[in-house]
Order: structure tokens, then C-alpha cells, then sequence
């Protein structure tokens, strides 16, 4: 099926409700797209539906219009506290996506309401919530989902609300199962109904997709929607009108190669991916100094508070520049993004092609861009050949300039920055070892003095896989690293405390290389040994009989028998006193004198 669009709502087999069509109106949303026209009419006719169609296809309004005309044909009217529909989603911010699209449906609905339950928030909340709102259509993360069907002690039976359930959509599918919630979804299945509807929808296949199917869906209509002139055996994965570029730069350049294209495209908007949360962090705060009167927001799963509120700004934005991790990669719809650039090639193949479908979508242009290293060229054929995801190469971007004296000087300025730098670097070096195709990104092509120097580093962190290694080519700041100060008065003066605290508790100095200090003028561990085989010579030179090697023996056991509590205090006295009793009195004079 191509993936362009399918006519106007009306020539859909079966008639929606007035209130949907005017929605769809009011939305703007005049055609259908393939996924829509296929899964519509088979929800509604009772099927279980399992889609896999590319990111950007209109997945959304496939599932949400059957949710609303399924509830609509219920012979019996949901009551307050009875779940007819429930959505689960990996991420918070494609949950909040999805009950934003749902509320501008049931505006026409009054009769329906529905409760998002995401993480970032107050777990009671929610129950109390839930409690006096009640809800017939529930979109959830499976994590917090989960919790609620155990806050049974809190006055919230879940498992009961749900008894009533007519519709399960599984959104973005492949993604909850390699985020590790297979688990979950396990034990929120197990408290749902079996005669109810499912729809499964995801951008790729998988073996463990298939076995969700299995164990979900009851003989499922399976549905994929392929690109518009591409052979069935070939089928590409984003979108037509996606144009996908690369390019080629060292280590040591890349970050300043980036900031030379964001400022000139400052006026368009950006989506910025890097590998870990931690990069995202030191990047995105060099990237808000270093790109002037743009918005630059920052997004990563390790954030508790104001994702919520980040996300939503950010989409409201005519032109700004998103930095974000993977979080993000899927299944998030955010208006007119004219770019997509990949710093950090991603750790699966599969997720370079949800990263670039953040532009492009529903017909729309866009572009992608990553940035490779030269060793890392071959990735451009791998993914047109396993992803069927061909990649044109970028002219070199213009105007580059040197950026990282300024971001070194922001980190000798706050040692806020100079730690985002360190464990950014940690976290990439990590994350690289780690990539699923380590036949092309192999850690021991790493230039890592190259490396150090991109990221902007004043000295080379202490790491495994750093160790043993030296590096001629990076030179670190003469400055000691200690010496560097919070900004945050209230946060130096804790470390301050924290190490004088650390300085009391051992007054001792510790034993160190002490830097002032000459190599020569340090023990060194060969030192050390030869004195310790010095000392053993001594000892087994000193002319022990078998006699007084026997009685030391002897009292080593009654000592052992004592600790294990085999013999009581007194025997152990009493038996050493018989032993001394019987040594011979020179040899007590010598102990004596040995003592003295």
C-alpha cells in the first residue's frame, strides 16, 4: 500500500459518527493516509489489527478514531469509574501527544473523559484523580500503569475499572519491548479482559514483536504500508520526501562543524540527537551559550521534572533547537522540524530510522543530517543495505570556526561544566562500546586524544578503558582541576564542607604520587618488594628449632579452636599455661630478652 493519501474520509466502507467528521474538519485533516483507510473500517468490524507502517504515516488517528466510534456503539453506557479504552506508550511525551489528539475528539463527546498516567509526577495524584474524576479512556506508560493496578491499599481498584474494557492499543510496540517493559505489559494483560479489540502499531518488526502478537492479538489482520514506488523485497523505511544527508569530519572538529550549521539555520527548527543523556547535558549547555537568540531546549529520559512542560513549549516554537536523546526518537509529532541532525550515530539501526522520521511527516519535506567519523564511513552503505535507508553525502559545511577555547573557558568557569564534561565523555566512550554494530564502531579505532580534544576536556578522565594508555597528542590545562569552583555559592560551599569533612576523618596523608615531587625520590613497587624479600631472608635466616616451631603451631590451633568457640576462654589459658610449662627455661629467658 502506498503511503501517500487515500481520498477524503467519505469514501471510507463504513460511516464515521458527525462529531468525528467535524473534529477532522476542525483539524484540518481532509484525507486519509493508507495506514488510516486500512485499519479503520477492520477496528470497527470487530478485527484485531497489527500495522507496521513508516514513522510519520498518521498512526495516531488510525487508533483513535476507532477508540471513539467503538465506545460510541457500547449497548451499555460507561459509568464513571469504567475503562472501555486503554493506550500504552513508551514515552511520556508521545503519551501526553496522544491524549492531546484524544481530548480535541471527545470535546464532542462530553460523555467520555480520560486520564493520562505518565511518570514525572506524583503517583497519589494520580490515584486521587483517577478516584474523583474517574476515566473511560486511560492513556498510560507501562511503568506507571502498572503501579496503579497495585494501589488496591490506596483505595484505586484498577483491575476492577478495566473488567469493562472494549479497546488495547499497543502504540509504538517494538519500542516497549526494547525499553525492557515486556515484563510489565505482562502483568497489565494479565488483569484485562480477553474478549476485547487490540491493535498493535509499530514502525518495524522484530521476533519479540511477533511474540507479542501471538500472546496479544486473536488472528490478527496484519497490515503494512511501503513507500510509493518502492518494490515490495526493497521497501524503504522513511518517509519519500525525507532528503537524508551525511558527513564526514574528525573528532576534534565535529562539535565546531555543528555549530557552524546551527547557526546557519538558526531560524529554522532543529532536532539534535546525541548518544546518552549525559552528552545531552554538557552539549545542550555549551550549545545555549554558544548559539545566540535561539531557543535551545534540552530533553533526556533521566529528567524527573518540566519534560513535560520542555516538550510542550518547544513543539509551540516557530524555529528553536531541541537537544535530545532517543527519548525522543519515537513516534513524537512536532509541527514543521525542517531538520533532524544525528551527532552521534544512534546504538540500533532501527532507531536512526525513527530519529529522522521526527521531520518529514505526513507528506511533508524535511532533512536529516549525521555526522560520521572517517572510520565510520561504512555505516552509510550498511544502513542502505540493512535499513534500506540510502544516504547523499553533505558539501562541507561553510564557515567553521573554532568554539571549543569557549567551551574549555565555561568549564574552568563553573565545575558544574567541567563535570558534565568528564562524565559526557565517560558516558560516550560507554555508549560506543556498546553500539550493535561493532563491526563499523569498534572502540579500539577510537583516537581518544582526538576525542578529548572535541569534547572540549581539560585533563583525560580516569576510566578502564583509558587505562594503561598515554596520549602525546592531548594536552590538558595547566590549571589544576581541583582548584575550579561551583558558580552555585550554595554548591561550592557544600564541596568545600565535604572536603574538609573528608580531610578530618583522615589527617593521615593518604599514599599518593606527590606531584611536586621527583619520580626518583618516590618508592616505587619494585622498591617495595625487594624489601619485603629482604625482610622474609632475615626471618627464615634467624635459626627457628622444631621445637619452637612445633609450640607455635600448637598455640595457633587452640587459638583458632577459641574463635571458632570450640574451647571456652579458660581451657584456652589453661592450655597455654601447660605449654609454657614445659618449654625450656632458656628459651623463656631469650623470649624475655627478645621483648625487652
Amino acid at each position: 500500500m502506498d503511503n501517500t493519501t487515500e481520498g477524503t474520509w467519505d469514501r471510507l466502507p463504513v460511516k464515521l459518527n458527525e462529531g468525528v467528521y467535524q473534529t477532522l474538519e476542525e483539524l484540518k485533516f481532509t484525507h486519509m493516509t493508507p495506514v488510516q483507510s486500512a485499519c479503520i473500517p477492520l477496528f470497527l468490524n470487530n478485527k484485531d489489527v497489527a500495522a507496521e507502517a513508516v514513522t510519520g504515516s498518521g498512526k495516531t488517528l488510525a487508533f483513535v478514531i476507532p477508540i471513539i466510534e467503538l465506545l460510541l456503539k457500547r449497548e451499555e453506557k460507561l459509568k464513571k469509574m469504567q475503562v472501555g479504552a486503554l493506550v500504552i506508550t513508551p514515552t511520556r511525551e508521545l503519551a501526553l501527544q496522544i491524549s492531546e489528539v484524544m481530548g480535541q475528539f471527545i470535546q464532542k463527546f462530553p460523555q467520555f473523559t480520560q486520564i493520562l498516567l505518565i511518570g514525572g509526577s506524583n503517583p497519589i495524584e494520580d490515584v486521587e484523580k483517577f478516584k474523583n474524576q474517574g476515566a473511560n479512556i486511560l492513556i498510560a506508560t507501562p511503568g506507571r500503569l502498572e503501579d496503579m493496578f497495585r494501589r488496591k491499599p490506596d483505595g484505586l481498584d484498577l483491575g476492577s475499572s478495566v473488567r469493562s474494557l472494549d479497546v488495547l492499543v499497543l502504540d509504538e510496540a517494538d519500542r516497549l519491548l526494547e525499553m525492557g517493559f515486556e515484563a510489565s505489559l505482562n502483568t497489565i494483560l494479565g488483569y484485562l479482559p480477553k474478549q476485547r479489540r487490540t491493535g498493535l502499531f509499530s514502525a518495524t518488526q522484530t521476533q519479540e514483536l511477533e511474540k507479542l502478537v501471538r500472546a496479544g492479538l486473536r488472528n490478527p489482520v496484519r497490515i503494512t504500508v511501503k513507500e510509493k514506488g518502492v518494490a515490495a523485497t526493497a521497501t524503504q523505511k522513511t518517509p519519500s520526501r525525507l532528503s537524508n544527508y551525511y558527513t564526514m569530519c574528525r573528532s576534534e572538529d565535529k562539535f565546531n562543524n555543528l555549530v557552524a550549521f546551527l547557526r546557519q539555520h538558526k531560524h529554522e527548527k532543529q532536532l539534535v540527537f546525541f548518544s546518552t543523556c549525559a552528552c545531552v547535558d554538557y552539549y545542550g549547555r555549551a550549545l545555549e551559550t554558544l548559539i545566540k537568540k535561539v531557543t535551545v531546549s534540552l530533553i533526556h529520559g533521566k529528567m524527573k521534572n518540566n519534560r513535560n512542560k520542555i516538550f510542550a513549549d518547544f513543539r509551540s516554537l516557530k524555529s528553536g533547537i531541541l537537544v535530545c536523546t532517543d527519548v525522543m526518537a519515537r513516534g513524537i509529532d512536532i509541527p514543521d522540524v525542517n531538520w533532524v541532525l544525528q551527532y552521534d550515530p544512534p546504538s540500533s539501526a532501527r532507531a536512526f530510522v525513527h530519529r529522522c522520521g521526527r521531520t518529514a511527516r505526513i507528506g511533508n519535506q524535511g532533512n536529516a543530517l549525521v555526522f560520521l567519523l572517517p572510520m565510520e564511513e561504512s555505516y552509510v552503505n550498511f544502513l542502505s543495505i540493512n535499513q534500506k535507508c540510502p544516504l547523499q553525502k553533505m558539501p562541507s559545511i561553510a564557515d567553521v570556526v573554532d568554539v571549543l577555547p569557549k567551551v574549555k573557558a565555561m568549564s574552568l568557569a563553573d565545575r558544574a561544566m567541567f563535570d558534565r564534561s568528564m562524565r559526557a565523555f565517560v558516558s560516550y566512550v560507554q555508549a560506543y562500546a556498546k553500539h550493535e554494530c561493532s563491526l563499523i564502531f569498534r572502540i579500539k579505532d577510537l583516537d581518544f586524544a582526538s576525542l578529548a580534544r572535541g569534547f572540549g576536556l581539560l585533563r583525560m578522565p580516569k576510566m578502564p578503558e583509558l587505562r594503561r594508555k598515554t596520549f602525546p597528542n592531548f594536552i590538558g590545562t595547566t590549571v589544576d582541576t581541583e582548584t575550579i569552583r561551583y558558580k552555585d555559592k550554595h554548591r561550592e560551599k557544600q564541596r568545600q564542607k565535604m572536603l574538609k569533612e573528608r580531610e578530618e576523618a583522615d589527617p593521615q596523608p593518604r599514599k599518593h604520587f606527590v606531584r611536586n615531587k621527583s619520580w626518583s625520590k618516590q618508592k616505587t613497587r619494585k622498591e617495595r618488594k625487594r624489601k619485603r624479600i629482604t625482610k622474609r631472608k632475615q626471618d627464615e635466616d634467624s635459626g627457628t628449632d622444631d621445637e619452637d616451631m612445633t609450640e607455635l603451631l600448637n598455640d595457633t590451633r587452640l587459638l583458632k579452636k577459641l574463635k571458632k568457640g570450640h574451647i571456652s576462654a579458660e581451657d584456652f589459658d589453661k592450655q597455654i599455661v601447660k605449654s609454657e610449662h614445659k618449654t625450656e627455661a632458656p628459651s623463656i629467658d631469650c623470649a624475655i630478652q627478645e621483648d625487652v
